[in-house]
């Protein structure tokens, strides 16, 4: 949830303001890109005028990355959902499961696509996609050692943010020149995260005899 001008949680009506402003900008995005975005476009989408919108959005810039950080909540759910430890053979199969739902969810959300693959040159936009990626690997290297016993890995870089990073360069190039994720460079995205992953994880990594709890 984004953050009001005051640092106390919204009231149920305000809610549903920034609710309406939020999906207002995602159906714009996702018609017109974020290039012919505004405040005024977005109250006029969202059918408020364009006072309740900077009442809790100063900016574009604000309203995308409040929307990027619902993006990221859809991928963060990805990660969390449950996956059957007795389908896994290889740690690959885990990380064909994980790129698969995050391609579903680029697939079905074109805002995503907008703000996470195409080149907007929006610092605060990219800054945020960072910090979420962040949060992500973690997620995503929780998610691997609940599986699988993993060795040990670097601690000053995150190699599976990394992995993610790189994989979504290669959808990113096919979003610029398609307009899409086609299936093609879906394929290699997905071939681009395993064989970075690969630099540290070893071809065959013991599967654990039950996932860890939580």
């Amino acid at each position: 949830m984004p953050r009001p001008a005051t640092a106390r949680k919204p009231r149920a009506s305000s809610q549903l303001r920034i609710a309406g402003i939020l999906d207002a900008a995602r159906a714009l995005l996702a018609e017109q890109g974020v290039a012919n975005l505004s405040i005024y476009s977005v109250a006029e989408r969202a059918e408020m005028p364009p006072s309740s919108v900077y009442h809790f959005f100063a900016s574009v810039p604000a309203i995308l990355e409040a929307l990027t950080t619902d993006i990221h909540g859809a991928f963060r759910a990805c990660l969390l959902e449950p996956i059957g430890h007795d389908s896994l053979q290889h740690w690959r199969d885990l990380s064909r499961i994980v790129e698969e739902r995050m391609l579903s969810i680029y697939g079905g959300d074109a805002a995503a696509r907008q703000l996470i693959l195409a080149q907007h040159g929006l610092t605060e936009v990219t800054q945020a996609d960072r910090q979420h990626d962040i949060e992500l690997g973690r997620l995503m290297h929780a998610l691997f050692d609940r599986h699988f016993e993993l060795p040990a890995l670097p601690t000053d870089v995150d190699v599976f943010a990394l992995a993610m990073e790189l994989g979504d360069r290669v959808y990113a190039r096919s979003v610029q020149l398609h307009g899409e994720i086609t299936p093609r460079l879906a394929e290699e995205g997905m071939r681009v995260f395993d064989a970075y992953l690969g630099l540290y994880l070893p071809p065959y990594l013991p599967k654990r005899l039950q996932p860890l709890a939580d």
